[in-house]
């Protein structure tokens, strides 16, 4: 299911740099991976589960807006850069690409990302305390969101990221439910837990929209967008296999990224070139560096380990670590264009330092994991790190896992 133990960890690893090596630099701070996280995190994830533990469910059936051509259990957003044209007001929205556009109609994806904060937040507090409370809190929203008929959102994202007078919604607005990403996997820790109430229902609706996004055609094109939308594709079909047990897609999602994701995104020198090109070439390439480093996370086994597949020519996860990792540790350094709105506000505390951290025993990467912010508040820096809560990536010694 993607989760790391400190078995699987030291096989995987044994590959790439050496166990022994690997041991030692682990021994100064934690036994495995999970006692790493829990130590960093603990008083962090009880705070903000504290505080969630008496907040109650948004779903898309909260809004609606007249704009959208869906119903009131359709998800509907707007393109974020898409703006009204000064010279036709009653015209198509015309692109200004970087630039977000606080007029446009958001309410379902705040509620959505709200959903990615709650829900992995209380998860991993049940993780660290055993306390039902957390679990059930969550249970609570997550099937407010995929059970409740009054109040499930449809499995279908048909009217994401539409333009006005243009479309009724696009296959990049797929890119949305990236924070669906981390409630399944907070969804398949409480029911390996046994203490998911539905857990068979909130399987169903995700088996049923991971069908939508490899059969419809917004599903396939995103699916087949060259940049961060296509890994993003992978990362969520990649998870919500995992969740659902969909084995045939795991598959799948593995050969993409090594067929396709890494030969057509990462240079041989470990850039990312379609995100340079970008005008936030500095958080897209964070963006995407997490995003790939996830499915590692994800879909990484003994027999299977996407952290130490690299093409001929050197293109993969370690050589895009290892770019990217001197412009997270000293911003100052980076030398191409800076992003034309919030450079300030990057880096966060990317899950690419842990988990290449772990997977490369590089120590300098999980040691700046830890120096850096991981509660942001600004949305837009938010909406661009999809996973938040690491704990629930790595397995805890000793649990047993229930259907």
């Amino acid at each position: 299911m993607g989760f790391t133990t400190r078995r699987e960890f030291f096989a995987l690893a044994a590959g790439t740099t050496g166990c022994l090596a690997l041991e030692s630099a682990w021994a100064k701070d934690a036994t495995t991976p999970y006692d790493l996280v829990a130590e960093t995190d603990r008083k962090r994830i009880l705070a903000a589960a504290n505080r969630y533990v008496s907040e109650q469910p948004i779903t898309v059936t909260a809004a609606h807006s007249q704009r959208s051509k869906g119903g009131v259990h359709d998800y509907f957003s707007e393109g974020d850069y898409w703006w009204p044209d000064e010279k036709n007001s009653n015209g198509p929205y015309i692109r200004r690409d970087g630039f977000s556009n606080p007029a446009n109609f958001d309410e379902h994806r705040k509620a959505m990302v709200r959903l990615s904060l709650i829900v992995p937040a209380l998860a991993a507090a049940w993780e660290l305390t055993g306390e039902k409370k957390y679990a059930d809190h969550a249970g609570k929203h997550l099937r407010a969101w995929f059970v409740d008929p009054a109040t499930k959102m449809n499995p279908d994202l048909e009217y994401a990221q539409a333009i006005f007078n243009l479309n009724n919604g696009r296959g990049i607005g797929i890119i949305d439910t990236l924070h669906l990403v981390e409630p399944a996997r907070a969804a398949t820790v409480l029911a390996n837990g046994g203490v998911l109430e539905g857990a068979v229902e909130i399987k169903h609706w995700f088996s049923d929209y991971l069908e939508w996004m490899r059969t419809s055609k917004n599903g396939q094109e995103e699916r087949d967008a060259k940049n961060n939308h296509g890994s993003c594709w992978v990362m969520q079909a990649a998870e919500f296999a995992c969740f659902t047990g969909d084995t045939e897609v795991m598959t799948w999602c593995r050969e993409r990224f090594k067929s396709t994701l890494i030969p057509d995104q990462v240079a041989p020198d470990g850039s990312l070139p379609l995100e340079l090109a970008r005008t936030k070439p500095y958080s897209y390439c964070l963006f995407d560096l997490d995003v790939m480093v996830t499915i590692c996370q994800s879909l990484s086994s003994p027999s299977d380990n996407l952290w130490t597949f690299a093409t001929p020519d050197g293109r993969g996860m370690r050589s895009l670590a290892a770019f990217m990792y001197p412009f997270i540790k000293k911003k100052s350094a980076w030398p191409y264009k800076h992003d034309v709105e919030h450079f300030d506000d990057f880096p966060v505390r990317q899950p690419s330092l842990l988990f290449a951290g772990v997977a490369y025993g590089q120590n300098d990467y999980v040691a700046l994991w830890k120096t850096l912010n991981p509660d942001p508040v600004v949305p837009e820096v938010i909406r661009n790190f999809p996973v938040r809560q690491p704990l629930l990536w790595m397995a805890k010694p000793g649990a047993s896992k229930k259907g």
